[in-house]
């Protein structure tokens, strides 16, 4: 397959804004596309070569791309770098330069999609003494048999800023009309995406095998599964109405969700992100080891800090002091974690993502042998508005959040990668201002003035709308950042930079500069309010207005363990808002005597 199908079609993609009519050319591309092919293809739309849980990255940084096309294109490093910070896209530059190359390469070669996966394959795999000279050398072989449009997508795949604006549940879009039949086989297709994780291995089997193949899709150890999400509700009496009087409260720990898979005494630990994160925990990779009676187990747990002496919880963001490459060692004697399980997904081979929770909580408690730093989450039937509200305050007591209210029912499955009303989050009680954190999505800036100069002022905050895919802006948040959170979020944003707002991203306000969603921070506002500028949950409470987080202030915490689709949800902020009505309402200085 020529490599230019896949190029024209980036372009058209990226001239569009448009949801549908992106869908629309994806299929097309898709039904060009060769069986044999398929999955590289659906790789390299998503930015990558392999799934994100099998962590293999290019590790092509911007300068090292720089040089290879100044060597490709014979200009110089410096105007590279002049005409890179006119339009702040590598990937324009490169078509612009490449289109004035100096002289014309007799023995190029035609690219083929083949071709350059398996070059840029190399390259994410070279290592070792030499392996920048080697990778420069890829590179610039490919840039070289390039035309000028194919050397920007190339350039971009390869710096992992391809800006196209598609999201993985567009192309599970594009592959149920392209290959299911049409897009009410979606769900079919989502479930199997839901439970390997792995977009070009779905591709492939649709294509090979269709439905029918989509619906044996099996859960496999060591492919994670996209984690189960959660609601909220700001009381009792909803929450236990929604469960239809009865529910499982069990403590919402202030730790790291981990998947956990066992299988011929290998583990890797997997974070709700899916990445690899065994390396950061070797402790937790030792108790997963010795503390589950199963030779194949997938399960999820809560990986918090300790205070061994004392048995007490710590809070989340030392935990994070384990997030690092180097000094492990010295980290797991200064952070120590003990394991809350609290799902099993899969034993002995047999899928229990299916199966009613009480079902997976029976099968938990069997294999687990507990200790001090390995048991399962504390955990309670309730049957009554006091009940669950005397548990929240003992699971506060105890260092927690809060609790996660869980269905009982027959159909409390494990919904895999979705969000819905079988697990409720409970974690404080809301009055008329906001007493809970929410996380965020940041998808623009404002340039900073005065000291803040040079770095960026404020920041453009959006929720996730999980029904239509999109991040909603709520808020315009200046406040809580410390000069080195302001310089670590200049240099932590710029590689996400992009030239236009992201199709992705609804916002009525105009940011000074654009980012693909993929940083989340947790914010504390005052209240959330009507407005009429940001269209989070827009028409939901009142038509032409959507809902806005008042004099908000940064925490201090990054969520790097969340993705921007586990934010918090448009919906959830509804449910708050009317949670502060509520509160208002009852209160006495509303009450009439």
């Amino acid at each position: 397959m020529d490599y230019s199908v896949i190029a024209d079609a980036y372009e058209k993609i990226e001239a569009t804004t448009k949801r549908l009519e992106m869908t629309d050319l994806l299929v097309d591309l898709l039904k060009k596309t060769p069986k044999d092919v398929m999955a590289k293809v659906v790789y390299l739309t998503q930015g990558k070569l392999y799934p994100d849980f099998m962590g293999v990255e290019m590790g092509i940084a911007e300068k090292l791309a720089i040089k290879a096309l100044s060597r490709a294109s014979g200009q110089s490093e410096t105007l590279i770098l002049s005409e890179l910070q006119k339009n702040g896209d590598i990937g324009q530059t490169s078509e612009k330069l490449l289109a004035k190359r100096k002289q014309s390469t007799f023995f190029s070669r035609k690219l083929t999609v083949e071709h350059v996966y398996e070059t840029l394959d190399k390259m994410a795999k070279t290592s070792g003494s030499g392996a920048v000279d080697t990778k420069m050398a890829l590179l610039c072989s490919l840039l070289t048999d390039a035309s000028p449009n194919e050397a920007k997508w190339i350039i971009r795949t390869v710096t992992a800023n391809l800006r196209l604006g598609i999201a993985d549940m567009t192309v599970l879009d594009a592959l149920a009309i392209a290959y299911g039949g049409g897009k009410e086989s979606r769900e079919l297709v989502e479930r199997a995406y839901s439970i390997s994780s792995d977009l070009g291995r779905v591709a492939d089997v649709v294509v090979e095998k269709g439905l029918d193949g989509i619906k044996e899709f099996q859960v496999v150890v060591f492919e994670p599964i996209r984690p189960m999400l959660a609601e909220r509700l700001a009381s009792p009496e909803e929450i236990l109405e929604k469960f239809g009087g009865k529910c499982i409260a069990e403590y919402k720990y202030d730790g790291e969700r981990v998947q956990a898979h066992k299988k011929d005494g290998k583990v890797v630990l997997f974070s709700r992100r899916l990445e690899n994160i065994s390396s950061q925990y070797p402790d937790a990779v030792e108790l997963v080891k010795e503390k589950f009676d199963a030779k194949e187990v997938i399960l999820e747990a809560e990986c918090v800090a300790m205070d061994l002496e004392t048995g007490d919880m710590r809070p989340f963001q030392e935990l994070m002091h384990r997030r690092r490459k180097y000094g492990i060692e010295a980290a797991i004697d200064q952070y120590p974690i003990s394991l809350f399980p609290f799902d099993l997904l899969y034993v002995d081979g047999k899928d229990l993502t299916l199966e009613p929770l009480p079902q997976r909580r029976k099968e938990l408690e069997r294999i687990i042998k507990k200790t001090d730093r390995v048991t399962p989450a504390t955990h309670k039937l309730v049957k009554s508005p006091k009940e669950l509200e005397d548990f929240f305050e003992e699971a506060i007591a105890e260092g927690c959040e809060g609790l996660m209210c869980k269905s009982v029912g027959k159909d409390s499955v494990y919904q895999a990668g979705s969000r819905g009303w079988l697990w409720i989050k409970y974690k404080r009680d809301y009055k008329s201002e906001m007493t809970d954190t929410v996380d965020l999505v940041v998808v623009g800036a404002f340039h900073g003035r005065g000291k803040r100069v040079g770095t960026y002022g404020a920041l453009l905050l959006a929720t996730y709308n999980d029904k239509t895919d999109t991040f909603e802006t709520v808020t315009k948040c200046g406040t809580g950042f410390t000069d080195k959170d302001l310089a670590t979020l200049h240099e932590t944003l710029q590689k996400h930079i992009i030239p236009k707002k992201n199709s992705r991203v609804v916002s009525l306000m105009q940011a000074d500069v654009w980012f693909e969603p993929s940083l989340v921070l947790e914010i504390l506002g005052a209240e959330i309010t009507l407005s009429p500028i940001h269209p989070c949950a827009m028409d939901s409470i009142r038509k032409g207005a959507g809902l806005a987080i008042r004099f908000p202030r940064f925490t201090g915490k990054y969520r790097t363990d969340k993705s921007p689709e586990d934010a918090t949800t448009s919906k959830e902020i509804v449910e708050m808002y009317r949670g502060q009505l509520k509160k208002i309402s009852e209160s006495p200085a509303t009450q009439k005597g």
